[in-house]
């Protein structure tokens, strides 16, 4: 309806009050007037409450979304500890598993070479030869089926074979995304051999070729053990607090923190 036409009875009304007898409260028109009045002030408020109620429904969606995506995150945060708890546990079993062959290794007799072309039995406490390693060592074929078949050696405990295979890896993969930890497991060779003089280096250059390496905390972790074979206490302490300042709350972190430990007493 127009605003004129809407407005035109209240002034028609108007006049015919001015020009009546009557008191407000008797007159007609005044009470037609104050009625109009009182449904419209109703008409207002219908409307604004329509719009609080619309406020209200979105933010109760909004506030049902924001419960939906915390529960996404308190799921994706559980996953991520679980996965690195997981990659803790692992890394930890594969750390003892390691000192316990570096400890068998410790004690076990080295046994005398074996004359070239000897006729008898075997060297007192030799092992059991093994086959050629030539095949496994360098198959044909990717840097994956290569570094595969090196790891493999350290899997059979044939570290000799296992160095020649991951040296021979980094001469013909020297960019291959493998890289890296072939370099870490060629030093970790060396290291179960108690053959640290020789490992350290090889652990350094994890450290200074692949400084985004994840081998690097174990590789400065095992330089610190490296160093502290070799009765280098301080070059050893530095290393280990070096661990334990850049890669704080990790598995080699804590490693280092029990080698300290030790080292103090």
């Amino acid at each position: 309806m127009p605003v004129k036409t809407l407005f035109l009875p209240f002034a028609v009304a108007a006049a015919v009050v001015g020009c009546s007898t009557l008191t407000p409260t008797e007159d007609p028109v005044y009470l037609k007037m104050t009625d109009l009045e009182a449904r419209l002030i109703r008409l207002e408020r219908v409307f604004e409450n329509e719009s609080l109620i619309q406020l209200a429904s979105e933010l109760d969606q909004l506030k049902t979304e924001t419960a939906a995506l915390r529960g996404e995150i308190e799921t994706l945060r559980f996953e991520t500890e679980s996965n690195a708890g997981r990659q803790r546990e692992l890394y930890v079993d594969v750390d003892r598993r390691l000192q316990s062959l570096e400890q068998a290794q410790s004690r076990a007799p080295v046994a005398p070479p074996q004359a070239q072309g000897n006729q008898g039995g075997f060297a007192p406490n030799a092992p059991a030869e093994q086959p050629p390693a030539a095949a496994p060592v360098r198959p044909s074929g990717s840097d994956q089926q290569n570094y595969q078949a090196a790891f493999e050696l350290i899997q059979a405990r044939r570290y000799p074979e296992a160095g020649r295979a991951f040296t021979e890896f980094l001469t013909a993969f020297p960019t291959s995304p493998l890289a890296d930890n072939a370099q870490y497991w060629l030093a970790e060779t060396y290291y179960v051999q108690r053959q640290f003089p020789a490992a350290l280096p090889e652990f350094q250059k994890v450290i200074d070729d692949f400084p985004q390496s994840a081998k690097y905390p174990d590789a400065l972790l095992k330089v610190g053990y490296c160093q502290d074979e070799l009765k280098n206490t301080d070059a050893a302490r530095t290393a280990l607090q070096q661990v334990m300042r850049q890669f704080p709350d990790t598995t080699a972190a804590r490693l280092a923190a029990q080698r300290l430990e030790r080292l103090s007493q």
